[in-house]
């Protein structure tokens, strides 16, 4: 389904294609004739000829802001592309590119290198790594980067934004190309069926040694989604500048804040997109002292804890912990994952060494008092929901559900899937209660079973699904019930 764009240009002298599926208007127009607009948000493609401050091109994005529209460029751009000096930070970044896309240059004999750039793509296909980092740091429909050679090495002279006007000869038809391209127009669908209503990318990494799904599990999202009439995609890591080409945004790869995760979570949100996970939701899970932090302040019942400072920890710190949470304990780096970065540890002098090691990589780490028990149960939560409800018990002769051993190898503990109403009550309410603090995602939260209680161990950003695990009750539905959640979003986005 063709996104609604509206491409503003100063003349309209200066659009000079035919694209029924368009809407392009002059920039007089569209700040004068507001009450005209289409339901939002829209997608504001500004070609405007100049962009400095108070001139029409930068008043088109500052409007677009304001209406609650999508521009491009924004006025953060705008405002970073307008003196060398605001975009030095990045000019290291672009120039390895560079330098990584074309041979070392003769200075005698090379004479400045242009690149065009439109919508993310270059005109000569050499320098893809140059425009993807450009057009990362600069969301700018059209530009145009020159570089110089200075002691053999290729140097960054300007990047400055083209105006459609200046778009002539062979720029014409790579402009409608990737034109076409990035709002999905003129583009024939993919597969010879009923045109889907929905387009969704699944952000997956096969390399992944541990991922939240399964290839099975990512098929039959695949499936799922042919029957809501959804076009699900399965993308890479590499394909960063393909977000903008969907409804919305699914990741099934472990999240990390300095991480490609993070940043395409963020891509997604700024173009609108719904996007599980957010943005928020990865900030609050991938951070456990955040996390103990956030159920403390609320009353949710968690295991006894302190956060411990690098700055005030030694020998006397070490014998407090233990005499307030006992041993053994548990020590936790911020921002683990798959049981990994956490450790037990037996002894005052144990919890002093292997503090010290976990200092080497944060500020901050979390002592947690240790809770045995032969399993945790993990119950996924969606949109406020209880989804799914699992026990993952330990790993043999292991306190926790991964053992991970020196050589890379790791053992994993058995799993019963029992119905969502099968589960306790009392833990179910509290995964839910849980979740709710981080945001209206897809969860999976982590809860011990102590008699007539229950303790939240986690709240994890992105739970697996696996085929034949969380999905063993539910089966297909599972998969129909999430991809309903992304139909239900995309709606939302589109009345909006």
């Amino acid at each position: 389904m063709t996104r609604r764009v509206v491409v503003v240009v100063d003349r309209a002298s200066d659009w000079r294609w035919d694209q029924p599926d368009l809407t392009v208007q002059t920039v007089d127009d569209f700040l004068n004739h507001e009450e005209e607009r289409h339901a939002r948000p829209v997608r504001v493609i500004n070609l405007c000829r100049r962009y400095r401050y108070l001139a029409a091109g930068y008043y088109c994005s500052l409007l677009a802001e304001a209406r609650g529209d999508l521009p491009m460029p924004t006025v953060a751009d705008i405002v970073d592309l307008s003196r060398r000096a605001h975009y030095a930070f990045a000019l290291p970044e672009f120039e390895d590119a560079l330098r990584r896309d074309a041979p070392p240059p003769d200075d005698a004999a090379d004479g400045p290198l242009h690149v065009h750039i439109f919508f993310g793509k270059p005109d000569d296909p050499r320098f893809r790594r140059l425009a993807r980092a450009v057009f990362d740091t600069f969301r700018y429909p059209l530009l145009a980067v020159t570089a110089v050679a200075v002691d053999g090495v290729w140097r960054v002279r300007s990047i400055k934004p083209l105006g459609l006007h200046r778009v002539r000869g062979e720029l014409e038809a790579f402009f409608l190309r990737e034109l076409q391209r990035f709002t999905r127009t003129g583009v024939p669908r993919r597969r010879a069926r009923k045109a889907p209503l929905y387009d969704l990318a699944i952000l997956h990494d096969p390399a992944e040694a541990l991922p939240p799904s399964d290839a099975a599990a990512l098929e039959r999202f695949v499936e799922a989604g042919e029957t809501l009439r959804m076009d699900v995609e399965l993308i890479r890591p590499s394909e960063y500048d393909r977000i903008v080409e969907f409804d919305a945004l699914f990741i099934r790869e472990t999240t990390a804040l300095n991480h490609h995760t993070f940043r395409f979570a963020r891509k997604a949100e700024a173009e609108g997109l719904p996007v599980i996970d957010d943005p928020r939701s990865i900030i609050r899970c991938t951070n456990k002292v955040y996390l103990r932090e956030l159920l403390k302040a609320h009353g949710v019942p968690a295991p006894r804890s302190l956060v411990l400072d690098r700055r005030r920890f030694g020998r006397e710190a070490a014998a407090e912990v233990a005499a307030r949470l006992g041993l053994p304990a548990v020590l936790k780096i911020p921002d683990g994952s798959f049981s990994r970065g956490v450790h037990k540890v037996e002894t005052e002098g144990e919890l002093l060494e292997r503090a010290e090691a976990l200092f080497a990589d944060s500020r901050l780490i979390l002592a947690q008092a240790f809770v045995p028990t032969p399993f945790d149960w993990r119950i996924g939560v969606l949109a406020g929901e209880p989804l799914f409800a699992c026990q993952y018990f330990m790993a043999r002769k292991h306190w926790q559900i991964l053992h991970h051993h020196g050589d890379g190898s790791v053992d994993e503990g058995r799993y019963r899937t029992v119905p969502v109403g099968g589960a306790p009550e009392t833990v179910v309410e509290l995964a839910v209660r849980a979740a709710s603090l981080i945001g209206d995602g897809l969860y999976g939260v982590d809860v011990k079973e102590l008699g007539d209680s229950a303790v939240v161990i986690e709240v994890n950003d992105n739970p697996n699904i696996d085929h034949g695990v969380e999905d063993r009750v539910l089966r297909q539905d599972l998969y129909l019930r999430i991809l309903r959640e992304f139909v239900r979003r995309i709606e939302a986005s589109r009345r909006d």
